[in-house]
């Protein structure tokens, strides 16, 4: 867990009581703080930001996360005006807490927080993969659509030469119709 707050008093306490909880807790006193830890490899499960920070405030520092593989946060605020409650929702905060609070208050929280980040953090995942997955298909059929253009098959022909490609070969179908496209198209730019 990262925590960022510019009141030290506020980061000792909340930090201490958060790792007497059982969490794993980073702190930083400063957006720019909080940055140098992420750009130096730190992941954590779950960021909580103080809103009200100097140079640069928590709603800013909840914009740049998404440039750290989507690091999930909470706001921890003093201010509970709609306008604040919005703009963090709209940057994707998981909860927005209102100090002040104590530790023991904060867990279940946190802890649904937690539960919620894990799973973005699956469903990035599978939108990766996904993604990945129509890359793949469209190379596929790209490959298709030339081998039956180019030895006049249907479809399901088509696909049975490429398959038996892959097959004879030991290959992924994906590379078969990558080499295709990619003969295909020196062919077609010279």
């Amino acid at each position: 867990m990262l925590l960022v707050d510019d009141d030290r008093l506020i980061l000792s306490t909340l930090a201490s009581g958060l790792r007497h909880a059982g969490y794993r807790v980073s702190t930083a006193e400063s957006a720019q703080d909080a940055e140098a830890l992420l750009a130096n490899g730190d992941r954590p499960d779950l960021a909580i930001l103080d809103l009200q920070m100097p140079q640069v405030d928590g709603l800013a520092l909840a914009d740049r996360l998404r440039d750290f593989e989507h690091v999930a946060f909470v706001m921890f605020s003093a201010y509970s005006d709609a306008a604040s409650v919005d703009k963090a929702v709209s940057l994707g905060a998981l909860s927005y807490l209102v100090k002040p609070m104590g530790v023991a208050q904060m867990v279940p929280a946190l802890e649904a927080a937690l539960l919620r980040a894990r799973e973005l953090h699956s469903l990035h995942g599978m939108t990766a993969q996904l993604q990945n997955a129509l890359v793949v298909e469209r190379g596929v059929s790209l490959a298709v659509g030339i081998t039956m253009v180019q030895y006049r098959l249907s479809r399901q022909a088509a696909f049975d030469v490429l398959r038996t490609a892959a097959r004879t070969q030991r290959r992924k179908l994906a590379d078969v119709a990558h080499a295709v496209l990619q003969a295909h198209e020196a062919l077609t730019s010279g």
